[in-house]
């Protein structure tokens, strides 16, 4: 090879690699990837993807508009913080449902950096408020100790008295929200589906009191709900507290999902299927909850759903039966499928109205999980 052949033959390897340097990486099919691990500088361009240590950042990176969907893959890790979601389109992907966790721990009764108290709208995890969001293969909990302050004596000053503590909202502005795979955790007020209609298939719900309340309209399809134990021998809560307001034909359907319990050991018939929620002593409110073909384990009993107390703005105290509220059952079984005269059952043309289509109301999220 002569010298100029040699030089020319640098030149082009130099060039090369200049351009291969210069070349914009491949794109991602991620919007974003959330890694508690990541040691860069957040927002870094790793294999294609904006990669950041929290997810909060990550929402914040999003174009605003929200006119194409966002995916966001979050690693194995758990991230503490409190979110609200206020762009649409937005899809969260955990790499492992049982290790990526988005938790946080605020109850109703503790202060807020800013002075007053979270009250329960304030103490969720994770916020929605905007159409078509979908979550898969995660948890969103709320770490609230419930038990420990629950053991508390009465007169421990250190007791909060307001101990609702909610995990996932959906507010106004959340509709057609979906979760697949996903592990909902929380004590007293889990779940609170207040606006909009939501699907939640093959996901994990687990909680004690009145864990599953809202407004909103929601499918629990082949779901498992879970009541957790206080370690009462007569009362360890109530699995829904709705609040559908009284022109709504649909409130919440529990649609061929298992309803269990967090431990062998505790009491049988001592949960109940839900009471009804009036807030503030709301007349327009008449709960909507209906079990398909579920499965019952024995913390359920015949007793089947109770009464419930609210105050009014004049502080005024009224109770609410559960017969004045659309609560049913059709095709239930199990230990915990106790037949009852205060367990009411669907006619076979009530039964036929309720379905998931007719919840969802010309909505038909995909089942698929996205792969990674």
């Amino acid at each position: 090879m002569t010298a100029r052949a040699a030089l020319l033959l640098l030149a082009t390897v130099a060039a090369a690699a200049t351009a291969r340097a210069q070349a914009p990486s491949r794109p991602s099919r991620w919007s974003a990837v959330v890694d508690a691990r990541f040691t860069g500088t957040e927002g870094d361009t790793v294999a294609g993807a904006p990669t950041y240590r929290t997810l909060g950042h990550a929402l914040d990176g999003l174009p605003a508009n929200g006119a194409q969907r966002a995916t966001i893959l979050i690693r194995k890790g758990r991230y503490r913080e409190k979110l609200t979601i206020d762009r649409p389109r937005v899809t969260l992907v955990g790499e492992h449902r049982d290790s990526t966790v988005l938790t946080y721990d605020a109850a109703a009764g503790q202060p807020t950096p800013t002075g007053g108290t979270w009250g329960t709208r304030g103490s969720y995890t994770l916020r929605i408020i905007a159409p078509d969001f979908r979550a898969e293969r995660l948890t969103i909990e709320n770490a609230f100790d419930y038990p420990t302050n629950a053991a508390k004596p009465a007169t421990d000053p250190t007791k909060l008295r307001d101990a609702q503590a909610v995990a996932l909202m959906l507010d106004l502005g959340s509709d057609r929200a979906a979760f697949v795979d996903v592990r909902i955790l929380g004590h007293q007020d889990t779940l609170f589906p207040n606006a909009g209609r939501a699907w939640f298939h093959r996901c994990v719900v687990a909680g004690s009191v009145d864990f599953i309340f809202g407004a909103g309209q929601a499918v629990f399809d082949e779901c498992e709900i879970v009541s957790r134990d206080r370690g009462s021998r007569t009362n360890n809560g109530y699995v829904t507290a709705p609040s559908t307001p009284t022109d709504q034909p649909y409130g919440f359907l529990f649609w061929r999902s298992r309803l269990t319990k967090e431990r062998a050991a505790m009491a049988p018939a001592t949960v109940v299927l839900g009471r009804p929620w009036h807030p503030f002593a709301d007349p327009d409110a008449n709960g909507s909850a209906v079990f398909v073909d579920c499965w019952m384990d024995d913390h359920l009993g015949a007793k089947g759903w109770d009464r419930m107390s609210m105050t009014d703005s004049t502080g005024a105290r009224s109770w609410w039966e559960p017969e004045s509220a659309r609560f049913f059952e059709s095709g239930s079984r199990g230990p915990g499928a106790v037949a009852s005269p205060t367990r009411r059952t669907l006619t076979r043309e009530q039964r036929a109205r309720f379905t998931p289509a007719a919840v969802l109301r010309g909505w038909t999220p995909s089942r698929t999980v996205t792969p990674l």
